[in-house]
């Protein structure tokens, strides 16, 4: 799965690189996650990690974001693992589970407009995140996509896993 997993890493910087010369630099990529940063990312959360994270999260360990880093996919910012637990530990202190949004929320999810075994592991700057479903319902698969939208109460799987959520990124282009 490894395997899988640089390829798709390489297929990301080759379609940015067609539009951007210089992307893999403006990318900002951090080096692999250690075994122990994925240990601790699962004891914070209390989740089992689903292999196709561990693998890509292997390769790269997310992006710094600061001035002028281009998105990876779409309008998101993959985080650094100890980014992933402040932005999950935030979520945890700040929502409001009495919120009045509107949920739609879609069969495949927990019954919730946020969920602790949701892992928020990319971002888009403007308080929503790209999620992995730890815990779905019972129509569910571990290891789905989200997106948490911190204004709206559209819950709703946008793949089954998260090498399936950026090959669904990539052909949009």
């Amino acid at each position: 799965m490894i395997h899988t997993a640089e390829l798709i890493w390489q297929k990301i910087i080759d379609a940015g690189a067609n539009k951007i010369g210089n992307f893999v630099e403006l990318l900002n990529l951090q080096p692999g996650a250690s075994e122990q940063e994925f240990r601790r990312l699962e004891e914070t959360l209390g989740v089992t990690l689903p292999e196709e994270f561990k693998c890509f999260y292997s390769v790269y360990n997310g992006q710094i974001w600061n001035s002028g880093v281009e998105p990876v996919i779409r309008n998101l910012y993959f985080s650094p693992i100890a980014e992933i637990i402040d932005n999950w530990t935030f979520l945890q202190e700040e929502f409001d589970p009495d919120d009045d949004l509107v949920r739609e929320i879609g069969e495949e999810l927990k019954q919730v407009l946020w969920h602790s075994k949701w892992i928020p592991i990319a971002e888009n700057g403007a308080g929503d995140y790209l999620c992995i479903d730890t815990d779905p319902s019972e129509k569910g698969n571990v290891g789905q996509i989200l997106y948490y939208y911190h204004d709206w109460g559209n819950r709703s799987i946008e793949a089954n896993n998260l090498f399936d959520f950026i090959e669904i990124c990539l052909n949009e282009e």
